[in-house]
């Protein structure tokens, strides 16, 4: 890793984290990006061929940022997922990759007929 977060900020309405680098590189993550690439076991599996799409995450919310360490971040959302850990390095990943990983999340939400709504705010 070349350089360490300078900053981690939750926005108000808890649905933006903004990570930037002490080399000038700052991302805006939305929570559901992060919530539906959580690195955790229940969202990555123990594989690529595990991964799990995960709906209804479209107005999830971050609750908690907690450090761990000196090398990451326990997210706690608002559906009481928190066993992600989000090390420096993925984090700047999902930044840099961030248009790509949206895209292929809403692929395969359609692809599986899965929507990016809760299911009590679907009619």
């Amino acid at each position: 890793m070349s350089d360490w977060p300078s900053e981690i900020r939750l926005s108000k309405d808890r649905r933006t984290l903004t990570v930037s680098f002490e080399g000038g590189e700052s991302h805006e993550l939305p929570a559901e990006l992060l919530r539906v690439e959580s690195p955790s076991a229940e969202v990555q599996g123990h594989g690529p061929s595990q991964k799990r799409i995960v709906p209804g995450k479209r107005e999830v919310e971050i609750l908690k940022v907690e450090p761990v360490g000196n090398y990451a971040v326990r997210l706690t959302f608002d559906d009481m997922h928190d066993t992600g850990i989000f090390g420096w390095d993925y984090l700047r990943l999902l930044g840099r990759e961030r248009e790509a990983k949206m895209a292929a999340y809403l692929a395969a939400l359609d692809e599986q007929g899965l929507s990016r709504e809760r299911p009590s705010a679907r009619r």
